[in-house]
């Protein structure tokens, strides 16, 4: 290549190429984060084309406590659509528990044996290694407002638990969850990183603690 040639190919400024390094480190980051950092809400950005609203920090952790103390010592906690809930229940390295995330976004599989690719139009299509009952209590937030995918992932909650359900949807869904799965609507109000259009709710059909109080 001649020199003239040479002086064609376009180069990048030392802020440009600054800024593309920086680019290209968060992104190694959000696919492969390493550490506790793994866990944080937040590491994994909201997809909402897949109607994905990340909890607060605050509700996360309420319904982290609640699921912690539902569940019991060494309780098998299921995570349906509810990564914000998972993160937290990780992040408080609560390795006496076990818990799974079932989730449709692949990017979740960093969290390795215990990410089960989970698809609501589906909802028996679960691996060999998720028995039928087998959790103490199953954290389930359905991605849509349709009475089709509640009523589906209601298949799924049904299959997953011994008895103990905490369903997270919207104040509209509190019929159709009553009829599906015998919840009944709670005081506490959970909360999102952003501000949505419809009001959502917590629903349980066991004495819980999220009833007792108002909000976090």
């Amino acid at each position: 290549m001649s020199d003239s040639e040479d002086d064609d190919v376009p180069r990048l400024s030392s802020h440009a190429l600054a800024a593309l390094q920086e680019f290209y480190s968060e992104q190694k980051q959000q696919s492969d984060p390493g550490g506790d950092d793994k866990y944080n809400i937040g590491i994994i950005e909201e997809n909402w084309q897949l109607s994905q609203f990340w909890y607060s920090q605050e509700t996360a952790l309420r319904l982290a406590e609640e699921a912690i103390a539902a569940a019991g010592e060494c309780g098998r906690i299921a995570c349906v659509s509810a990564p914000s809930v998972y993160q937290k229940l990780r992040e408080l390295h609560r390795e006496d528990f076990s818990i799974y995330i079932f989730e449709y976004d692949k990017r979740f599989a960093i969290y390795g044996e215990e990410f089960i690719f989970y698809d609501y139009n589906n909802p028996l299509d679960l691996p060999e290694k998720i028995a039928a009952h087998s959790f103490d209590i199953v954290i389930a937030d359905p991605p849509y407002l349709s009475e089709e995918c509640l009523r589906k992932t209601s298949e799924t909650i049904k299959y997953l638990t011994q008895g103990k359900i905490l369903l997270c949807t919207g104040a509209v869904m509190e019929e159709e969850a009553a009829k599906l799965l015998g919840v009944k609507m709670c005081k506490f109000i959970p909360k999102h990183t952003r501000t949505l259009g419809n009001e959502f709710r917590c629903y349980v059909n066991y004495d819980s603690g999220l009833d007792r109080e108002i909000s976090v």
